[in-house]
């Protein structure tokens, strides 16, 4: 027996908006045996937009029962049913968190009549509910209000069985069968292609354009949790219908899809990532001469595609790093941007500065230990060569760090000496490093120059 429905609400999900009114037909695949409708009152203010769209009011509503009252009844016509809906997913997560609300724990299977409808009609240009029973010849009444769509609903539910030469609804209907659960535009081939393997997937939406870009260790594995439980929130809600194609890049290990990830998602800026897309606001010295011809270091903010020749988060480090390099290889506080104004410089008064700040030291000498101090850190500075596993037998993956710089990641073939980075390189991919990217490595930079990834 299967419960066609249909609901109206105030809202596009169900964690913070509320049923209107609810329609569920009881079909035995020839005839409808029940009909029930009710009124709903949500105890939230309709928007004026959805009045507009539905024609239901406040004031029609305000004597209608909350939906804890009609719960019981609701429970007692869905259960051990069926639950038939067009976008099926949207109508289930409200009627599923307001039975929760009021003590109830729907199960049930589910069909979704617009994932029906594109394989049993395949090609149509649209499947939305008021086009496909248009294409169908179906006439709707009362479009946008419960009663009149679930009776639509009912009519193509029909259509679809007597058409259903490849027993796609028995398919749908199997445990395990993805059609249960799957957002309304994601065919299941496409969940089905997907590798056991590691590496990033992208999340595709009507135009093609990436809303959202995840890493895995498993890629079959993480896409389909994605598509999993009844969240009611708005995001998820959101989410599910915007999602049409997934597409994915494999890599070798779950580091390099961690590190790709993170490109990623700073490259293209989806709309439903949230982590890794805040400024980072750190900090780097910045090496430039003056028109004197002397060597001037510059604490700075890090700016895009700029090339610091060292980076720290806090700003209070790097003025604690300036003062020991100014110590330690005699450099003048006041070329160096930590003494202002024109008193006499502190340097001097030390006995660290040798005058280049008055001209007292000529460039040469004084550029020299400029070039030995930033020689001093980046010596400071890890370097490491990460090898694991490849794709295959023939290569191994390769990451590589220099001087505390992300270089880049790639496949290297097995006869390459992996101890000479200039052999390496030809074979890696370039990426711009970021943040997150030299947290993930930094872990790896130890004494030795080639490691392999931990297991």
């Amino acid at each position: 027996m299967y419960a066609i429905v249909d609901i109206e609400t105030t809202g596009g999900h169900a964690s913070a908006n509320g049923i209107t009114e609810i329609a569920i037909f009881l079909f035995d695949g020839n005839e409808v045996t029940q009909h029930y409708h009710t009124l709903v009152n949500p105890g939230t203010p309709i928007p004026y937009y959805i009045e507009s769209l539905t024609g239901i009011s406040n004031s029609m509503v305000a004597d209608a029962p909350p939906f804890s009252v009609v719960a019981p009844l609701i429970y007692e016509l869905l259960h051990n049913r069926i639950f038939v809906a067009h976008n099926v997913n949207f109508d289930y997560s409200f009627i599923k968190h307001g039975l929760a609300a009021a003590g109830y724990d729907l199960q049930c299977k589910k069909l979704c009549t617009v994932r029906l409808g594109r394989k049993i009609f395949p090609g149509l240009p649209s499947y939305s509910l008021g086009n496909f029973c248009r294409q169908m010849n179906i006439p709707v009444k009362d479009r946008h209000r419960a009663t009149g769509d679930a009776e639509a609903t009912v009519r193509l539910f029909s259509l679809l069985l007597q058409n259903d030469k490849e027993k796609m609804i028995a398919a749908a209907l199997k445990s395990g069968s993805k059609e249960q659960f799957l957002p309304p535009n994601l065919e299941p081939a496409v969940v089905k292609k997907l590798p056991d393997s590691p590496g990033v997937y992208y999340f595709h939406d009507v135009k093609g354009k990436v809303v959202y870009v995840g890493k895995a260790k498993d890629l079959k594995k993480r896409v389909n949790s994605h598509f999993t439980g009844h969240s009611a929130g708005r995001q998820r809600q959101n989410f599910l219908r915007t999602i049409h194609n997934i597409t994915y890049q494999e890599t070798a290990t779950e580091l390099m899809a961690c590190i790709l990830e993170s490109v990623e998602i700073k490259r293209l800026w989806p709309a439903f990532n949230t982590s890794q897309k805040r400024v980072e606001f750190r900090y780097g010295f910045y090496l430039f001469e003056d028109q004197e011809g002397y060597l001037r270091l510059a604490i700075e903010k890090r700016r895009k595609f700029s090339h610091p020749v060292h980076s720290f988060n806090l700003l209070i480090d790097g003025h604690r790093l300036m003062r020991t390099l100014i110590r330690e290889f005699h450099l003048c506080p006041r070329l160096c941007f930590l003494q202002k104004g024109n008193g006499t410089c502190a340097g001097i008064t030390a006995g660290t500065c040798y005058g280049a700040c008055e001209k007292n030291e000529n460039p040469g000498s004084y550029n020299e230990r400029v070039k030995t101090a930033i020689a001093f850190l980046q010596e400071q500075q890890p370097s490491v060569t990460i090898l694991d596993k490849g794709r295959h037998g023939g290569e191994k993956s390769c990451i590589l760090m220099e001087k505390g710089r992300f270089y880049g990641m790639g496949y290297v073939p097995l006869h390459i000496d992996t101890a000479d980075t200039e052999q390496l390189r030809p074979h890696l991919t370039q990426y711009p490093e970021n943040e997150v990217i030299i947290s993930l490595l930094r872990p790896y930079a130890g004494n030795s120059r080639q490691l392999s990834s931990p297991a």
